[in-house]
C-alpha cells in the first residue's frame, strides 16, 4: 500500500514554523494589494505606459470614503499616484472573465468528455 502525502493545513504550517523558531508573517489584504499593484506598475513601466512627461491633467470628484479606502488598501498617499496606479491597473487588466463567459454554449453537448 502506498503512502499518500498530505498537505499541511495553514495552522499546522504555522505551528511547524513556530517550533523551528522562524518568524511567521501573515499576509494581509493590504500586503496582497500592494504586491499585485507593484507588479502592475512594474509591467506598466516595462510597456512604456509610465514614460514621458506628466502633462495630461485628469480631474474628478470622488467620494471621500472611496479614496480613503483605496489609499489604505494600497498604501499610496498621493492622489496623483493613486490615479496612476488605478489607470495602470485598468490598462493592463485582462479580459479572461469576459472571454470565459463568451464561450458559454460553444462546446458541443455531444462532445465526449469522459476518459
Amino acid at each position: 500500500m502506498s503512502k499518500i502525502a498530505t498537505i499541511p493545513t495553514q495552522r499546522e504550517a504555522i505551528k511547524a514554523t513556530r517550533k523551528s523558531g522562524d518568524r511567521v508573517r501573515r499576509i494581509s489584504a493590504k500586503d496582497s494589494a500592494q504586491g499585485s499593484l507593484s507588479e502592475v506598475l512594474t509591467l506598466a513601466e516595462e510597456r512604456g505606459l509610465l514614460a514621458g512627461s506628466r502633462t495630461h491633467v485628469l480631474r474628478g470628484r470622488m467620494p471621500v470614503g472611496l479614496v480613503e479606502q483605496a489609499k489604505l488598501k494600497t498604501g499610496i498617499s498621493s492622489d496623483s499616484k493613486l490615479l496612476e496606479a488605478a489607470l495602470a491597473n485598468l490598462a493592463l487588466s485582462d479580459d479572461y472573465g469576459q472571454w470565459l463567459l463568451s464561450q458559454r454554449g460553444t462546446v458541443s453537448p455531444e462532445l465526449d468528455l469522459e476518459f
